[in-house]
């Protein structure tokens, strides 16, 4: 049976402190609640450097089991190189210890810059070197990386999948040629709603599916309207079903399922990061799963008792109280500024 991530890119935010995160939640315990209300997160501090094995060991430990993360890859292979003499710094990344995540090691998000243009023999060289399973990561990173010993995890617990997609933010990638490209490598392409930023499709290029929703429109205080929040659900069913949506914005020609797609339907992981107004994404997220009927279902009451054994600076009568009383307020300010919407 396919499987659908709903989840958060990032989790440390000051605005979402006294909303997202109930009043009294200690800093250092933000990743241990905010993966018991998601199952996905995605990790940003990839993208901005190198991290240390210890970090994601931290990160594993932190989180419960059935969690996945999605890892960004780091921007200088992506954003300084454009993906130029890609081996060593793709190296570099896998062996920085990606793997101490083990079987909560979900996407690697390959996020191209606006500046980017397409360049299908860079493309190519770049998606063939990418592992597919988490034994032919090893190899490669330790062929190829360039780390000093006590910055590399090369240790394999268990054969387990690899799964890459790449978002692109160029209209020069609005070619068959790119879809062809991942295609051919089984590289999902981020089905990305932008806010009409940057440009996008709805192509599936993988036997799994990979959707960030940044914001329907650009400003949109309350984030994504319940409304907004069934279609995307409805293209999200879809993609897991094995299908694509009706009238999905194709680059290239259509997806052909393969037997076992038809099956066995897609994975999908969704990931919301609203551009503008940052705060709504955990709000917006929640009303996806919920939709969607996925992801853990515990109450915020009931997730704090869970943290509440590490969470020393959290007490039972703010747990309880505060917390449930800001996620309500926070659910009848979002309900309510959709109807005004509605109304206009």
């Amino acid at each position: 049976m396919p499987r659908i991530y709903v989840g958060i890119s990032g989790w440390t935010y000051a605005p979402w402190r006294g909303n997202f995160y109930p009043q009294g939640l200690v800093q250092k315990h933000e990743l241990a609640y905010a993966s018991r209300r998601f199952g996905m997160l995605e990790i940003n501090g990839t993208f901005y450097s190198l991290q240390r094995p210890s970090s994601f060991g931290a990160w594993y430990d932190a989180t419960p089991p059935g969690f996945v993360f999605s890892l960004k890859g780091n921007k200088f292979l992506t954003h300084v190189r454009r993906l130029k003499d890609p081996h060593e710094p793709l190296a570099s990344f896998l062996a920085s210890g990606p793997l101490r995540l083990r079987e909560k090691l979900g996407p690697i998000l390959w996020q191209l810059p606006p500046f980017m243009t397409f360049d299908e023999e860079r493309l190519k060289t770049f998606v063939s070197l990418l592992p597919h399973d988490t034994e032919a990561m090893a190899r490669f990173a330790k062929k190829n990386a360039a780390l000093d010993a006590d910055r590399m995890w090369l240790e394999v617990d268990a054969k387990r999948p690899v799964r890459h997609a790449i978002e692109f933010r160029n209209q020069s990638f609005v070619t068959p040629k790119f879809i062809d490209v991942l295609r051919e490598h089984n590289v999902a392409m981020v089905v990305a709603d932008a806010a009409s930023k940057f440009p996008s499709g709805e192509d599936v290029t993988a036997d799994w599916v990979y959707v960030r929703l940044h914001g329907e429109r650009v400003g949109h205080e309350s984030g994504y309207t319940p409304e907004e929040i069934k279609a995307w659900a409805a293209k999200v069913r879809t993609f897991a079903g094995g299908g694509e949506p009706t009238g999905a914005r194709r680059i290239g020609p259509a997806a052909t399922p393969t037997p076992t797609e038809v099956k066995n339907g897609r994975d999908v992981f969704v990931a919301f990061d609203n551009t503008e107004i940052k705060q709504r994404s955990p709000v917006n997220a929640r009303e996806m799963a919920e939709e969607l009927g996925v992801g853990p279902r515990e109450s915020v009451s009931e997730v704090l008792e869970m943290v509440s054994g590490k969470t020393a600076g959290v007490k039972k009568a703010v747990t309880s109280k505060t917390a449930n009383k800001a996620a309500t307020k926070t659910t009848k300010k979002s309900t309510a500024g959709a109807r005004k919407r509605a109304a206009k």
